[in-house]
């Protein structure tokens, strides 16, 4: 389990590139822009959180 919670962040930060590849291939939808702004920012979030906590 900690070591998920170690991954979350780098998880989290390909999710939102996955929709931004999604997006850019063709659905241009702003809502997949919303999802990856949120989905980054929480993943970088994450990252340096449970890194930071984990030490």
């Amino acid at each position: 389990m900690k070591n998920l919670l170690n991954n979350l962040g780098i998880i989290l930060v390909l999710l939102g590139v996955i929709c931004l590849v999604v997006y850019f291939c063709g659905v241009q939808k702003n809502f997949l822009l919303a999802t990856s702004l949120v989905l980054e920012v929480a993943g970088i979030l994450a990252y340096i959180f449970f890194n930071k906590r984990g030490e």
